[in-house]
């Protein structure tokens, strides 16, 4: 008999071996957003092991989804056109076709030749409407164009926090920061991740009664429950808007910018942009929220943000303490929280308030927006009849992802234990699916392709 069912959404993505496991927990939450609060049956396609337009050809899909591992390997730009051939075949899916990159700032040249080679219907873009436009407009003139986190709140992270919360006793540490080193190619914007931690540090002697702990190092970085308790156990947390100020269409600026400092290893910021990008600084705006925000909202830890927009959600005095570009006021800050003004726990309150408690920045809302936007409208019929035979192609499709998830799974973890302390690479289940996994893609054909590196 036939099935009255919503028509599935494929989400595809490329995750494969030890480079990209085990993900960061907010890339991990940004990929199952689908699985977890979509209305529609979601089919997930890894297509680090192939993609085959024919095994979904003739399906009712209500949509493609392109997550943002699915166009992150454009770093090697020649490794993402070979990678992504056979997904040139979505050119034959006439649905909405939804792109959500992320690090718009750099390879937006192959990015969006795939993009158009495939008809992509919507972009949503980490920057506001004008840079989207900017960066994307003429090469996808028919693209609708619209706007994104690059993460969000999810409510298992959110009850992680508050276990965690009850288990913390008083925040021992005063100001606090973690961000990795970034690279001057990525301009002014991106030096100040680096410029807050060392005008912050060399501050530090005049406030002996504060703890810092401050760190750009790759050494220190924080992952996962250790993150949340480490925000947990700190009065304030620096930060910065993430983004560049340097767009590199295709890549050659980071790749003289990186020969130049390999020859030069001494040589500091201005020399560096004088040498490499001066005539490029300033060509992009891409400043955006990120997850980390968010999660010191959901920890009440009092942000002392540099100055920004943050997409419009983070409020300069009412929900973050704002330190100038330049730092001049840094000082003042620093003073007033040594002296614990009201105004830092005021702040912290008011961030949770807007963020956490509104439920306006978590996966669910989120994905609720994309199915209203951009999916519901195109579809006509809600739920659709489908034949037994197109039900179990579905059902199929569902079933094929999880086995390829184990399989990626396993192959990772034949190498994890070795290299990383992997929470999970000995506990039975893990075990189980390797052993699982193991046997089914000897059944089904999916075996390491020659290929591979």
């Amino acid at each position: 008999m036939p099935y009255l069912q919503r028509p599935p959404l494929l989400v595809l993505y490329h995750l494969r071996g030890t480079a990209q496991l085990p993900l960061r927990t907010a890339i991990a939450d940004h990929l199952q957003c689908w699985r977890r609060h979509s209305q529609f049956p979601v089919i997930y396609h890894n297509y680090a092991f192939g993609f085959d337009w024919a095994d979904y050809a003739g399906l009712p899909l209500s949509g493609v989804i392109l997550d943002t591992l699915a166009l992150n390997l454009r770093w090697s730009p020649e490794l993402f056109r070979a990678r992504t051939k056979p997904l040139l075949a979505l050119r034959q899916f006439k649905g909405p076709k939804i792109a959500m990159p992320q690090d718009e700032f750099i390879h937006t040249d192959v990015l969006c030749e795939f993009l158009a080679a495939i008809g992509v219907t919507d972009l949503l873009s980490a920057g506001s409407r004008e840079t989207a436009e900017q960066i994307y407009r003429e090469a996808l003139p028919d693209v609708r164009l619209g706007q994104k986190l690059t993460g969000y709140l999810e409510d298992e992270t959110l009850d992680r926090i508050e276990r965690s919360a009850r288990e913390i006793g008083e925040r021992d540490i005063d100001v606090s920061y973690r961000a990795w080193h970034a690279e001057a190619w990525l301009g002014e914007h991106g030096r100040l991740k680096v410029q807050v931690a060392q005008e912050t540090m060399a501050a530090s002697p005049d406030y002996p009664q504060l703890r810092f702990d401050v760190s750009t190092s790759e050494s220190d970085v924080l992952t996962g429950d250790d993150w949340y308790r480490f925000l947990l156990r700190s009065r304030c947390a620096l930060g910065v808007e993430g983004g560049a100020s340097v767009l590199d269409r295709d890549g050659a600026i980071a790749a003289r910018t990186r020969a130049y400092v390999a020859e030069h290893p001494e040589a500091d910021f201005e020399t560096v942009r004088e040498a490499c990008f001066a005539e490029h600084e300033g060509t992009l705006a891409l400043f955006a929220i990120g997850p980390r925000h968010l999660e010191a909202c959901a920890t009440r830890t009092c942000q002392l943000l540099v100055k920004g927009e943050y997409q419009g959600i983070l409020r300069a005095g009412q929900d973050y303490i704002a330190i100038n570009r330049d730092f001049s006021n840094l000082p003042d800050v620093l003073d007033r929280v040594a002296r614990r003004d009201p105004a830092l726990a005021a702040a912290a309150e008011s961030a949770y308030q807007r963020v956490v408690a509104s439920g306006d920045y978590t996966y669910q809302a989120f994905v609720r927006r994309v199915e209203a936007d951009i999916l519901l409208p195109r579809l006509g019929f809600f739920s659709r009849v489908l034949s037994p035979s197109t039900a179990r192609r579905i059902e199929r499709a569902i079933g094929r992802h999880k086995l390829i998830e184990d399989f990626a799974l396993a192959e990772a973890l034949e190498f994890l234990p070795h290299r990383y302390d992997y929470e999970h690479s000995q506990e039975p289940a893990w075990q189980a699916a390797r052993e699982r996994a193991r046997k089914l893609a000897e059944e089904e054909g999916l075996l390491l392709d020659p290929d591979w590196q």
